[in-house]
């Protein structure tokens, strides 16, 4: 189930459900934060599901954790207000109350997770991997660390999840997939179109007469809000990566050289090869007595190959290291030997051989010279991305006491960026883009969220760094006189009367090609060619045909005549040819593809409507006061 899980992930229809299924099945630890989830508590419960209570305390650290969570996700500042918009309070309560109703059903049928399968569950989160793609403890402790989260916590809280996800398989893991619902997806997502269309040039508009003053003053007027100046934000941001405290200057020769020392072999050295060749024997008991008469010195290596036709060349078996060979009792034997020395018989995994190594390539290491600078970089980024907590810390507690910005750069050797004023898309007062802004869309989404004087929280980087920021200044949006933008004015009056002359323009033609007439004789009487596009995907572009368009074809049954607007404002007429859907092949990949993601789709209802009936048998109430305290709002 989980690997079907994975697949589903990755495509259009699986993405629909995956993310509510494992809201319901895994605990995130980016979500719930600190304590015992379903333990309840000392103060008025929000929720009880069965014997069980949902406290205020633990409702409000997982509403908090969702909304620091979804802060992260989208790079910007959710305020309480937004959070109550969204409906996170009811999303959470939600998630906690099925998580409770499981966790009740798991502990009636005594399901449990082992301590192996918990640890391995860690080890193979891909959140908690390093650099190197492995389970990484110093990555694992910090994302607790930044979750208030503590280990023994995190591991009671992944054990009931898995113990929530057995109680899913052994519902969910046979489900069948009926062939009826795999063909109506396999002939959504296979049919293929063809069709001819015309692209009007904005020619075909004609000739458009100069407006007066008073109509581009009528249309300024009408159009205010699209000459409107946005607001403008003036904005200081504070960069800290593991990358900006990079210091290889600070690394003494004698650590860089233990640095060395330890990983020369498997960093900078080359493992000796040996060039192997063999002669196979279907007898280990001939290959014995060859290797006898070889080691008398009455038979030689060459003249036995040559006994039994085998020519030099093809005694040749290759030139390796020890671990690229793929028979280990080969490898073992070859490395054995000296120079121009034969083995005594080799059972190996073709047969039994007799070995001689014909040249030994030694191995061979860098000298420290040659890879200092890379030696001391590595061991400087380490040292960065250990040292990046503390610093942080720091940087927190100079901010708590209102030390400004600028100050903290300078004392720490860091980088400031000022920007005088940009807008939310990232465009200065010329429209052009504001560069050197670290975490650019993060930081503009989140300034904009907040207000002169806010003291921010700290933006994650993607390289698990911190950007800081203040907000300086505001110039509040206002509407532009029409002088200011009177050129803009006429462009975009001239741009909206060409589109609209194509737009009744395509329509005439439309009509008159559905009333008979030659398509290409209409299209031509616009100074435009008939083109053909075949093997279109649902939705995909093509050529100058867009994806919005691509849809509206498949949306136009074939043979019908319609049109519709290109991104520039020209329009399209067209006219789909043909549809054309390939077989069904239930042992295609495509096929498999397909049904583990129905099979998502039918897991993800089986189990909402199981979670609803556990919560009917048990009972479920809110206290809704109690929840409205919890938020923040009155009772």
């Amino acid at each position: 189930m989980m690997q079907g899980l994975r697949k589903a992930g990755q495509s259009w229809l699986g993405k629909i459900v995956v993310a509510v299924l494992f809201g319901l099945l895994i605990v995130s630890f980016a979500i719930w934060g600190i304590n015992d989830i379903f333990r309840g508590g000392v103060r008025t419960a929000v929720a009880k599901v069965g014997d069980v209570e949902i406290s205020a305390d633990t409702f409000r650290t997982a509403y908090q954790a969702e909304i620091q969570r979804l802060q992260r996700q989208t790079r910007q500042s959710i305020t309480p207000d937004r959070a109550r918009a969204l409906g996170l309070d009811q999303r959470v309560l939600a998630r906690l109350i099925s998580e409770a109703a499981l966790n009740q059903r798991a502990n009636t049928l005594n399901l449990a997770a082992s301590d192996e399968l918990v640890a391995r569950s860690v080890r193979e989160d891909e959140g908690f991997r390093g650099p190197n793609g492995t389970f990484d403890r110093n990555r694992f402790n910090e994302i607790l660390r930044d979750n208030n989260l503590s280990e023994q916590a995190f591991v009671r809280e992944q054990r009931s999840a898995l113990a929530r996800l057995q109680l899913a398989d052994a519902l969910t893991a046979a489900l069948p997939v009926p062939m009826a619902a795999r063909e109506a997806v396999h002939r959504y997502g296979a049919e293929r179109r063809t069709t001819e269309f015309a692209v009007l040039p904005a020619t075909a508009a004609g000739e458009i007469p100069a407006p007066s003053e008073e109509q581009l003053r009528a249309f300024h007027e009408e159009r205010k809000t699209t000459f409107r100046a946005p607001e403008y934000r003036a904005i200081s941001a504070l960069v800290l990566t593991p990358e900006t405290l990079v210091r290889p200057e600070a690394v003494s020769e004698a650590d860089a050289r233990a640095r060395y020392e330890q990983v020369k072999g498997a960093r900078f050295g080359t493992a000796e090869r040996r060039t192997i060749e063999q002669i196979v024997f279907p007898d280990p008991a001939e290959a014995q007595a060859v290797a006898e008469q070889i080691k008398s010195g009455a038979l030689t290596f060459e003249a036995a190959a040559r006994e039994r036709n085998i020519d030099p060349a093809s005694l040749a078996l290759g030139t390796f290291a020890k671990g690229e060979l793929i028979d280990q009792s080969v490898a073992d034997a070859a490395f054995a030997l000296p120079k121009g020395g034969v083995s005594d018989p080799v059972q190996g995994r073709f047969g039994t051989v007799l070995l001689r190594v014909a040249d030994v390539l030694p191995e061979s290491v860098r000298p420290f010279e040659e890879v200092a600078d890379q030696v001391r970089r590595e061991l400087a980024t380490e040292r960065a991305r250990t040292a990046i907590a503390e610093v942080h810390d720091q940087i927190e507690d100079q901010r708590a006491g209102a030390r400004p910005l600028l100050e903290i750069a300078k004392e720490k050797g860091l980088s400031i960026t000022t920007i005088p004023a940009v807008d939310r898309a990232g465009l200065d007062k010329a429209g052009k883009p504001v560069l050197g802004l670290p975490e650019r869309e993060a930081v503009l989404n989140a300034a904009f969220a907040s207000d002169i004087g806010v003291d921010n929280e700290a933006l994650r980087t993607r390289d698990g760094g911190y950007v800081w920021y203040d907000v300086t200044g505001i110039e509040p949006a206002r509407d532009r006189s029409f002088e200011e933008v009177r050129a803009d004015v006429e462009a975009q009056w001239r741009a909206d009367e060409i589109a609209r002359r194509l737009r009744e323009r395509a329509t005439a033609m439309v009509e008159r090609i559905e009333k008979g007439e030659a398509f290409a004789a209409v299209a031509s009487e616009a100074g435009a060619d008939v083109q053909t596009a075949d093997d279109l995907a649902r939705g995909t572009p093509k050529g100058e045909l867009t994806g919005p368009v691509v849809a509206q074809i498949f949306a136009t049954p074939v043979g019908k005549t319609a049109q519709a607007a290109l991104d520039d404002g020209r329009r399209v007429v067209f006219r789909p040819t043909a549809a054309t859907v390939p077989p069904y092949l239930s042992t295609a990949q495509a096929s498999e593809t397909v049904e583990n993601q129905l099979r998502t789709v039918f897991t993800d209802d089986v189990l909402s409507q199981y979670i609803s009936r556990i919560q009917t048998e048990v009972g479920v109430s809110i206290n809704q006061d109690a929840l409205r305290r919890a938020v923040g709002g009155e009772a």
